[in-house]
């Protein structure tokens, strides 16, 4: 029986928008985004933030002299916030609701300048933030690893007390689903926008019966 339930966050939560996020990083200076920027595991300065090797500033810093411009805190915060779509209410509260009956827990690749924003009243029109939904939040720049990395998922087990045996993981990126499985979650891959919401209330009913 499942009893755990762990969501990515971007892809599933809230809906990415990689176009936009492309020219919001141009914007600031980024003339190859495209080329720099991806939407399931970043590389080079945007892969150390989001394994929390570089703070806030350093990344600014560093990427300001990468490209030969000045880069502030809120123009990085700008950048990164170009990823998401506007949130869906209806996912919001269709976890509120599993919330009461699962436990629920956040695995995301991601840095602080998102979780600022996500973890914050500025979230949706509900004016919750992404903790309310979560009983624990667990991202890539506080343990230090990223997924699809074994040691991010060992992590989450070791310190939630779970077993994935009893847990359902949620998540759009092949990679990530791919060493769930390994591991013995179950999976669900809803990909990017998708209304995932029947689906798994589906997959959650049929695993009730076993």
């Amino acid at each position: 029986m499942i009893k755990n339930l762990i969501f990515d966050f971007g892809g599933v939560v809230a809906d990415l928008d990689f176009a936009q996020a492309i020219r919001a990083f141009e914007r600031i200076g980024v003339h190859d985004a495209s080329k720099r920027l991806d939407c399931y595991l970043q590389s080079g300065i945007f892969y150390d933030l989001e394994a929390g090797r570089l703070s806030r500033e350093e990344f600014c810093e560093r990427l300001g002299a990468e490209y030969g411009c000045e880069i502030s805190l809120a123009e990085a915060r700008s950048a990164w916030l170009g990823y998401f779509a506007p949130i869906n209410e209806m996912k919001l509260q269709a976890i509120e609701q599993l919330h009461g009956r699962y436990r629920t827990l956040l695995l995301s690749n991601t840095n602080q300048f998102v979780m600022d924003w996500a973890d914050s009243e500025s979230l949706s029109s509900a004016r919750k933030p992404l903790s309310y939904y979560f009983d624990r939040l667990y991202c890539s720049y506080r343990i230090g690893v990223l997924k699809p990395t074994c040691e991010i998922f060992d992590h989450l087990i070791a310190d939630a007390g779970i077993d994935p045996a009893e847990s359902l993981f949620i998540d759009d990126g092949a990679a990530n689903v791919a060493t769930a499985r390994e591991l013995g979650f179950y999976t669900l891959q809803p990909a990017n926008g998708e209304d995932w919401r029947d689906e798994l209330l589906a997959l959650l009913n049929e695993k009730s019966c076993l």
